[in-house]
């Protein structure tokens, strides 16, 4: 009997309370500057917090089970992190995003002339993780045939490339992480029931934003000193937009959290102002919508590329452009006039 609900915390071994967070060591902080750590004073998160504390240390598989958006990949590299094997490599892959034919190569890599191709030997993600944490991302989406090599190399230890026969030791913790219920994915043959029992010696389960009470606004805000930070600048959030961060469900999680005040952040002078929908994108279409920005783009370039995606986005209609970016009509036209004298000079 698999005992995870989605809608509480995962391990009923972790049931002491929340312990005080420790210090990451200063290099970690330093990976931490795009914004994208673990964040929340609610009581939800101070337990999921303390209970990463008690397990990192551990030698132990570990499953992270969560809805899309809210950071399971940053939960599985605070357990690196915080680990003793935070010195070797932190390996992510995503297992639904691997093609079947080729997937078994990728993790454990293959031998020359192995298959048609194979034209040198090549490590898979399991050696290049050696001595560090591989992350298997949505490990329900994993070929069944795979999961059944995977339970293998879990029980022995050890794996064989495609076309070897050596069996190679393996020195890798795993961690994985799924966006279903864990439970569900195994009742529905998603996932294999002996895997699970493997991966999930401990497993953590990461709520979702609208049920982190408190937590939107603290985040929100450290967002905003990190992008601050990074264009040097001063502004801040409007009390309005405040109270519309507060009463949003938030679909998306924090990285829709992340994706709107990134928005707002560019489009807005000083004070941050957010327009929110009153119905929700569902979470999987913040990444299909996303722009993306070159490397050392100004502040003043991002907004033009703004703006002009979501006139694209909106056949030119320039009320629901306004409407979406958060600022006014006027503004709006105000802004595509200082566009075109920029384009002129």
């Amino acid at each position: 009997m698999i005992n995870i609900a989605m809608n509480g915390t995962c391990d009923a071994d972790f049931q002491n309370g929340p312990l005080t967070p420790m210090s990451e060591p200063a290099n970690r902080q330093k990976q931490r500057a795009d914004g994208r750590r673990l964040s929340g004073r609610s009581s939800a998160m101070r337990t999921l917090l303390g209970r990463i504390e008690k397990i990192a240390p551990t030698r132990a598989c570990v499953m992270i089970a969560g809805e899309s958006g809210v950071g399971k990949d940053i939960v599985a590299r605070r357990l690196h992190d915080l680990s003793a094997r935070r010195d070797g490599p932190f390996v992510p892959v995503n297992c639904g995003a691997i093609p079947p034919d080729i997937a078994e190569s990728q993790l454990f890599g293959h031998e020359k002339g192995s298959f048609t191709g194979a034209i040198a030997q090549r490590e898979g993600f399991f050696e290049a993780a050696r001595g560090g944490t591989l992350l298997l991302d949505e490990i329900a989406e994993m070929p069944a045939s795979l999961q059944v090599k995977l339970l293998r190399a879990i029980e022995s230890n050890a794996i064989v490339r495609v076309g070897g026969a050596e069996p190679i030791p393996l020195d890798v913790r795993i961690v994985s992480a799924t966006r279903h219920n864990p439970a569900e994915a195994v009742r529905d043959g998603r996932l294999r029931e002996d895997l699970f029992y493997r991966l999930a010696a401990f497993a953590l389960y990461v709520p979702p934003l609208r049920q982190r009470d408190g937590d939107v606004e603290t985040i929100a805000q450290e967002f905003v000193d990190t992008l601050n930070a990074r264009h040097r600048s001063h502004k801040r959030l409007t009390d309005a937009a405040i109270a519309a961060l507060r009463a949003y469900s938030w679909p998306g999680n924090v990285r829709e959290l992340h994706n709107t005040i990134e928005r707002a952040y560019i489009l807005s002078d000083e004070g941050i102002d957010v327009a929110l929908p009153k119905q929700a994108m569902p979470p999987d279409r913040t990444s299909e919508n996303a722009m993306a920005l070159p490397l050392g783009a100004t502040l003043h370039h991002a907004q033009q590329r703004f703006i002009a995606a979501t006139l694209r986005y909106f056949d030119g209609n320039k009320p629901l452009a306004a409407k979406a970016l958060g600022i006014s009509l006027k503004t709006l036209y105000n802004r595509l006039a200082l566009m075109r004298d920029s384009g002129r000079s």
